[in-house]
């Protein structure tokens, strides 16, 4: 290997001749393979329910919301432990689980062991996203860290974005494939990870919270379970007002634990940093209307419209291929110019413009007016809203926290994409009856994301109104 080199702010790696952007590639492959899973899933939810013979909706919710919510709990625990090593090696291990999680997934029998087999997988998906940022953030210099996280966040909303897609394609050999893509790109990442990562030393930072992981895993958990449960069990149900209550407790108790613990799974001083505070505030809202946007509309194209999942797939393409056109060539140039609030604004408006088109525009007949109209426009949201908000996050950042700040967005991020595919499942529940009841449901739902999307302006006026985006890393932002 070359010789030892540092970055601006003292970070130092052993550099086997690897430049910036190709960190960033590699990185990528193994954010691409996280996010693409995520929802690469949703499209091929009714292939898998008839192929393990017709369970109930709320058990098949479970395959969405358990990946999220593991993926989200073990995002901030590993994001902290990785800190203490090698940050090269860390990656490539959740490289290794993933890819072998996805190979067990393509052969499971039942829902459960495909859940199962999912919660693997989340774990190796949290192990590589805060080490892939965190070898991102460690590669660039401070002035082009800010362009650098948009790109990753924009690959990354590409990739989730377009699971629809590639999931519609992949289900016309099976559903088993969209596990099984997996595995090859895996095994190159690994192997060109190997020989082409630096190697970044840990930092001497104490051991990650456990109590704390546990607290708001099992918390999340119950939150989840009592919203997909309301349509069978009701809303004064014992077995739900139960859930929502231990919900509530150890989410309370996860608060307080990590506002008291001189070691806490989430450091309060972060939420110190205004601009950091601001974007995740505004990323719960966005990201919980998001992840039951993506799962209402394969849902309703398919069992409402009949549509095959290749033709939803390629309904829905064209919002993924405008997340990162958005991201890349308007957003960095607009926070430039206008700073990060007004950028934020513009893009929770259009999404939830988008939202709006479907619950006015979308009946009973096929129509692929009123679906192009809707997915072009939240893209166009997603791109604008989702990499600045996660720009505007790990800028503030010191290099000490990387990782694990970089993992409290990312979990947050997750959590509201698992309690909004929950609350998609409690608005529509099973769909029984006609079509046009089933319209009735799906518009109630999309007028409900809407307003969630809306909530998001709330800790943009009042915590990003300032241009919290320095002049450096707007032309970073700008040339990326």
């Amino acid at each position: 290997m070359s010789a030892s080199y540092t970055t601006a702010d003292q970070i130092p790696i052993r550099n086997a001749g690897t430049t910036p952007g190709q960190v960033l590639a590699i990185v990528s492959a193994g954010l691409i393979m996280a996010n693409l899973d995520l929802f690469i899933v949703n499209v091929a939810l009714p292939n898998i329910r008839q192929d393990f013979g017709d369970p109930a909706l709320d058990d098949m919710s479970w395959i969405l919301s358990g990946y999220a919510i593991v993926y989200a709990a073990l995002l901030v625990f590993f994001g902290r432990l990785v800190e203490r090593h090698r940050r090269d090696l860390s990656f490539l291990v959740g490289i290794a689980l993933f890819t072998a999680a996805s190979a067990a997934c393509a052969a499971a029998t039942g829902v459960w062991t495909l859940v199962a087999f999912r919660l693997v997988q989340a774990a190796g998906a949290a192990l590589m996203t805060p080490t892939s940022l965190g070898l991102l953030l460690a590669s660039y210099p401070p002035e082009r860290r800010a362009g650098a996280v948009r790109t990753w966040t924009a690959i990354g909303g590409f990739a989730a974005a377009f699971g629809p897609v590639a999931g519609g394609l992949l289900l016309e050999l099976s559903w088993r494939w969209i596990f099984i893509v997996n595995v090859p790109v895996g095994v190159a990442a690994l192997i060109v990870g190997w020989r082409k990562l630096p190697h970044v030393p840990g930092h001497d930072v104490p051991r990650p919270d456990a109590w704390g992981a546990a607290l708001v895993t099992v918390g999340v958990a119950a939150l989840t379970f009592g919203l997909v449960k309301v349509n069978e069990w009701g809303w004064n149900s014992t077995g739900v007002l139960a859930s929502l209550a231990v919900a509530v407790v150890l989410l309370a108790v996860f608060t307080v634990h990590c506002l008291r613990a001189g070691n806490p799974l989430i450091e309060p001083a972060l939420f110190r940093l205004r601009a950091f505070a601001g974007a995740t505030l505004a990323l719960v809202p966005f990201s919980t209307a998001f992840g039951a946007m993506l799962l209402a509309l394969v849902l309703w194209e398919q069992g409402a419209w009949n549509w095959s999942p290749l033709q939803a797939g390629l309904a829905i393409a064209p919002g993924p291929f405008l997340v990162p056109v958005t991201a890349l060539l308007v957003a960095g140039r607009l926070i430039k110019r206008f700073g990060t609030a007004p950028v934020v604004t513009l893009g929770l408006t259009v999404f939830a413009a988008g939202c709006a088109w479907w619950a006015i525009g979308v009946t009973v007949t096929p129509n692929l007016v009123a679906a192009m109209g809707g997915i072009i426009l939240t893209g166009i949201g997603v791109g604008l809203t989702m990499p600045t908000l996660m720009g505007a996050a790990a800028g503030t950042l010191p290099p000490s926290s990387f990782a694990t700040g970089s993992a409290v967005v990312n979990m947050i991020r997750q959590t509201g994409m698992a309690i909004g595919v929950a609350g998609l499942i409690a608005i529509i529940g099973t769909p029984t009856g006609s079509v046009a009841d089933h319209l009735g449901a799906f518009r109630h739902a999309w007028w409900a994301m809407t307003f969630v999307t809306l909530l998001g302006l709330v800790p943009t006026f009042l915590m990003l109104r300032a241009r919290t985006v320095a002049p450096s890393a707007a032309k970073a932002a700008a040339r990326a």
